[in-house]
């Protein structure tokens, strides 16, 4: 399988961590922090040396002039994730930029107010809805319209979803869904959910922290308002890496919806005429508010221009094969101690696998590491594994099973 892949050539594009024996570790955890192109330092130097030698004039004279450089990304971002141009926009961090969305997104009334997210939706996005609750005036207790699975079921029902939705239809502003449970790994039907949410009059957004850069994103075709993400995990942009931002085109020019403003989401034709009133720019920039970073910028441009080599759909079929070839030495391990938690239908998951240990006994995940396995544990009981298409070999999941069976036993 790996003599016959065609993305093989792309795992040489990273620096692989090294074992004590020098050999590559088993790299299974770039759901939690991509691995570094090997570019990156060229792209971050190039604009060091800009600023050494230009100073200020960098802004306009560097190789990649700083002033347009977020511009530079966008193409590549929105083929990501499945965007237009216009709709799509580097800036800021994950959380923030869902604060940002929220202040025009979120605008409960004394009768609809009501968020729904998954009860096992990761920590940041819970403190952020239920402060922006509580920043409205509302208790947290009602607002929040939280989804569990079944009892004795790991992943939402779709018709689970859509029942609550209806249910409550009448009490929900904003529906804000992770695009890929960080914990179980479960993909949600986007269409769907955005269909439902929409004929019951609410707004309709994602977190794609661990979507983007993994599974297949038609962002602009679903019909969502809106969506954010992280860039440092599948997209390897670095640790603390700079976000991305989705707005879809029908509120690009809805200027009376309320937003926090700042100067680089100012008409950039006026922007340096330095008059106080705010002219927002059409699309996603419009939501921008500081000039941003330029070497977080770089870092990032370094793995986007990897993934354009490599193409989003050429990576998506890799993932689907090496999920679906570790799926299956996982059921042939036949040991009562892990179960995999992650739905079993590839429409259902990108390519992490979420192993649940008997016991939350983190031992296995000790041993496993202790043989050169980079993965992570996450509480209560599970140990993540992500074999991700641009870094990681058939070869890698193989070793990775047999380890896991070695330790087991």
């Amino acid at each position: 399988m790996d003599l016959d892949d065609r993305l093989k050539q792309f795992r040489d594009e990273f620096y692989i961590p090294k074992q004590s024996n020098g050999e590559d570790a088993i790299y299974f955890t770039g759901n939690s922090l991509g691995l570094q192109p090997k570019t990156t330092k060229d792209y971050i130097e190039q604009e060091l040396k800009d600023w050494e030698t230009l100073g200020v004039e960098g802004h306009f004279k560097a190789k990649n002039s700083w002033m347009p450089y977020h511009e530079f990304l966008t193409e590549q971002m929105a083929n990501v994730v499945g965007a237009k141009l216009s709709e799509t926009v580097v800036m800021n961090s994950l959380t923030v930029n869902l604060h940002l969305l929220m202040v025009s997104f979120y605008r409960p009334t004394q009768t609809r107010y009501k968020i729904v997210i998954e009860a096992g939706a990761f920590p940041s996005d819970q403190y952020a809805a239920a402060s922006q609750i509580k920043f409205h005036g509302f208790g947290v207790e009602d607002a929040l319209l939280e989804l569990a699975p079944r009892v004795g079921e790991n992943c939402l029902r779709a018709e689970d979803i859509e029942q609550t939705i209806v249910e409550n239809g009448d009490s929900i502003a904003l529906i804000l869904l992770g695009g890929v449970n960080y914990y179980t790994g479960q993909k949600f039907d986007f269409q769907k959910i955005v269909e439902i949410g929409h004929a019951q009059g609410a707004v309709v957004g994602f977190d794609l922290a661990h979507a983007a850069g993994n599974v297949e994103l038609n962002l602009h075709d679903s019909n969502a308002d809106f969506a954010a993400w992280c860039s440092y995990k599948y997209l390897n942009a670095g640790p603390g890496g700079i976000a991305g931002v989705f707005v879809h085109e029908r509120h690009g020019e809805a200027f009376d919806l309320p937003r926090f403003a700042g100067w680089w989401g100012h008409d950039k034709a006026t922007r340096f005429f330095m008059d106080k009133q705010f002219v927002p720019m059409p699309g996603a920039e419009g939501w921008q508010l500081s000039n941003p970073p330029i070497f977080q910028l770089a870092a990032l441009k370094a793995s986007l221009d990897v993934f354009e080599a490599a193409g989003m759909k050429n990576l998506i079929e890799k993932s689907k094969r090496l999920t679906g070839y570790l799926e299956f030495l996982l059921n042939d391990i036949h040991d009562e101690r892990i179960s995999v938690i992650t739905p079993a239908d590839e429409k259902m998951r990108g390519c992490q696998l979420s192993i649940r240990v008997k016991d939350a006994d983190k031992n296995l995940f000790k041993a496993v590491s202790d043989k050169g396995v980079v993965a992570d544990w996450r509480e209560p009981d599970v140990i993540r594994v992500a074999p991700v298409p641009l870094y990681n070999s058939f070869s890698d999941v193989y070793k990775f099973a047999l380890i896991l069976k070695n330790c087991l036993a």
